[in-house]
């Protein structure tokens, strides 16, 4: 493994830490901001400002009008635009939109690209995945799922309820998951506005980074023409995976960058805050506390370019992606934590952003799969002697 970094990537990595720090930051306190994210004028004008800098939706193909980064060259760009909350939204990488544009390159037909895939790559419209149900239905164990879909005629009539789905609110189209009659997964595409698909409330939750917030959606006779099934009948799973392994890593990528902000903020604090006659940082409690946020934020780090080179392999990596988020979702909460400690009361309040980082990246070791669920499955690989 390469990690070294070529003059390319070096100045790709600049200019975005340049964006990020002159265009995104001091959009931080803007009043726009709500507790289930930005508003649309406002994404629409962190979307506007990446367009002109050169920088939207990176990870897209060329072909359809993204750079083409390799899992690599995400994992260096990804961490730059998590250096604000704001920063994500911005370059059109945050999720769920990072994922669908993903797959939907990879199982998507060309009509359904045209529709859809396109207007979100150019940052137009936003996207929802709609597979997580309340009880007695599907989170962390997808076979749960009850929401259905029936054939009639030359359509899918789909029935249920999903829930916790990021996006939902002001999206232009969703992908949902749904059991058909023998019970194999499929998924659909849908625009938000066909008559049955229905937003019953917005949910409150820890985080307010993403547009749109999280939604509690019904879907009531929800008619979608045969045209608009995303890849075969009964893949559902299997095109979730193309999805998830890659989505597991983005998400290790940004909230990296966020845990590297809170860090510096922290360092800056401890270099110039006076406590007991010296500067906070040369209290072991405090210089320790920071020396273990360098070793994580370099674990983790490592532990995401590693699984990005085994995808840039072709690999599936489904295993190094699962234990990649499991390591670096809790290297990211304890850093965090650090920061909020070291600061003092000005950790726990909106004096620095890194209140809000600290509730923003908590919700992340359940995202995605709770750590538990992943420890549970590397241990049945383990057991299976089918670990690589």
């Amino acid at each position: 493994m390469d990690f070294s970094l070529d003059q390319e990537l070096l100045e790709l990595r600049q200019r975005t830490r340049d964006f990020i720090a002159e265009q995104v930051i001091p959009l931080e306190r803007d009043s726009r901001q709500t507790p289930h994210g930005p508003n649309e004028e406002l994404r629409n004008e962190l979307v506007e400002r990446a367009r002109r800098a050169g920088l939207l939706t990176p990870h897209a193909s060329k072909e359809l009008g993204g750079l083409g980064l390799s899992h690599r060259a995400k994992a260096i760009v990804f961490e730059e635009a998590g250096y604000s909350p704001l920063g994500p939204i911005a370059l059109n990488i945050h999720a769920p939109d990072e994922g669908n544009i993903h797959m939907m390159e990879v199982v998507a037909n060309d009509a359904q690209k045209d529709r859809w895939l396109k207007p979100l790559i150019d940052g137009r419209i936003r996207s929802c995945f709609a597979m997580t149900e309340p009880d007695p239905g599907a989170g962390s164990d997808p076979s749960m799922m009850n929401t259905t879909a029936v054939k009639d005629g030359d359509d899918y009539v789909i029935n249920g309820r999903k829930w916790f789905i990021t996006g939902a609110s002001g999206a232009g189209f969703a992908i949902i998951m749904a059991k058909m009659e023998d019970g194999k997964a499929t998924m659909f595409l849908t625009d938000t506005d066909r008559p049955g698909f229905n937003i019953q409330r917005m949910m409150d939750s820890l985080d307010s980074c993403f547009t749109g917030g999280h939604a509690v959606i019904e879907l009531k006779n929800l008619r979608i023409p045969a045209t608009d099934v995303l890849g075969e009948i009964g893949k559902g799973f299997r095109y979730a995976q193309i999805r998830l392994a890659p989505a597991r890593l983005t998400h290790c990528m940004r909230w990296l960058g966020a845990a590297r902000r809170a860090h510096d903020i922290a360092c800056d604090y401890a270099r110039t805050r006076q406590s007991f006659g010296k500067p906070l940082g040369e209290h072991q409690g405090i210089g320790f506390m920071l020396a273990d946020n360098e070793m994580d934020l370099h674990s983790t780090r490592l532990a995401i370019w590693h699984c990005a080179w085994v995808l840039d392999q072709g690999e599936r990596g489904n295993v190094e992606s699962s234990m990649t988020k499991v390591l670096s979702s809790e290297a990211i909460w304890r850093v965090v934590d650090r920061c909020v400690q070291t600061l003092g009361g000005q950790g726990v309040t909106g004096e620095q952003i890194v209140e809000r980082i600290f509730r923003d990246v908590r919700p992340f070791r359940i995202y995605d799969g709770p750590s538990e669920v992943h420890r549970m499955s590397l241990a049945k690989k383990i057991l299976a002697n089918d670990l690589h």
